[in-house]
């Protein structure tokens, strides 16, 4: 069976490399050539051995529980060109600074660290480059509800619409004077209906395969109770699940979800999400809720423009609608709209005398 790949409503278009400008964000090391004697490890001022102590300026939220680290400040230089060709220097040279401000000692397993870049696009205010604590992310939902929050804390995005560049596509969020986040995110599609795998210990399990940002494999019937004193035997299912999906046909898929019965009135559905990292999403998953809007469409289950509450494990909610893109080919234009909230403005210190100066992996 092959492997699935994302679609998009229109056919792509060609890359096109912008000159740096001015704007909201920029990748490039904040150091400067003041600096550039302490880089090579010599202080010009004492002559003498110096380890570098790099800066990094962040600004944590959280959506929905979910947290989002957003770098400000201090990220490497990855060049000119697409976000999506920027996020491939990042892989391959800097993989060090996406550990060191994510993971441990710094971070934990569940944060997302966004690395805001100058777009290539000049209709964008900023560019962003998602990722975790094991590796980089497409597009995510709450993370982009939280950076939006954070350029409206630090006073550089007023109330109203804004554009932003991702690794997948532009994305176009609204501000709006409450505070609320409502994010127009990529075209989403259901790529695979009722897919069947074998799990260890478990025998058969089917689910849809859908996109909406990331890839998804969406399980209704699972057998388990979605609350919180049931965490590890979730947990041990979806990655299990995942295993089986990913050895058998599927191997882009990097996101369970586990959808039953809401735990509230007011809510259409809870979910659960394992992430790439084999930790759990505390929102109720931009990009999986964008997935599920995709299935329910596909089915003739939510019509356009209606309405679907989603509701996370810890009882946050997302509320999604879709506008058709392509009903033919059952491409949707997913909208879902969340709350962050700023909760800390830190330095790190990325010292070189620590010897868990880039992260416990």
């Amino acid at each position: 069976m092959a492997a699935p790949h994302p679609v998009a409503a229109t056919p792509p278009s060609p890359k096109v490399s912008a000159a740096p400008r001015r704007g909201i964000g920029s990748s490039r090391d904040t150091a400067g050539k003041k600096t550039a004697t302490r880089r090579r490890g010599y202080s010009a001022a004492t002559g003498a051995s110096q380890p570098r102590v790099r800066r990094v300026q962040v600004v944590d939220s959280h959506t929905g529980g979910e947290p989002t680290r957003v770098v400000i400040a201090g990220g490497p230089d990855l060049g000119e060109g697409t976000v999506a060709d920027r996020l491939h220097r990042f892989r391959e040279h800097h993989d060090a600074f996406r550990s060191a401000v994510v993971n441990e000692p710094r971070g934990s397993d569940v944060l997302v660290g966004a690395l805001l870049v100058e777009p290539a696009d000049t209709s964008c205010a900023a560019g962003v480059i998602f990722f975790n604590n094991v590796g980089f992310l497409g597009m995510c939902g709450h993370g982009t509800i939280g950076v939006v929050a954070t350029l409206a804390h630090l006073g550089r995005l007023q109330t109203g619409a804004v554009r932003l560049e991702t690794s997948v596509g532009v994305v176009t969020a609204a501000l709006h004077p409450d505070g609320s986040v409502e994010l127009t995110n990529v075209p989403s599609h259901r790529s695979h209906r009722s897919v069947s795998v074998e799990v260890a210990g478990l025998g058969r399990v089917t689910g849809d395969v859908a996109w909406g940002g990331n890839w998804f494999f969406l399980v209704t019937d699972h057998g388990q109770r979605l609350e919180l004193d049931n965490l590890d035997s979730l947990t041990n299912l979806a990655w299990r699940i995942r295993q089986a999906v990913n050895s058998q046909g599927f191997p882009d898929v990097d996101h369970i979800e586990l959808v039953g019965p809401p735990g509230r009135p007011g809510a259409d559905a809870r979910n659960f999400v394992l992430c790439p990292g084999r930790v759990y999403d505390r929102s109720p998953c931009g990009t999986g809720t964008s997935a599920k809007l995709a299935c329910l469409a596909a089915d003739g289950k939510l019509a356009e423009g209606e309405t679907w509450v989603q509701e996370s494990i810890l009882g946050s909610r997302f509320t999604g609608r879709f506008r058709w893109l392509d009903r033919g080919r059952g491409i949707i234009e997913p909208t879902i709209s969340g709350v962050a909230h700023v909760n800390a403005e830190a330095t790190l210190l990325l010292d070189e005398r620590d010897p868990f100066c880039w992260g416990i992996r």
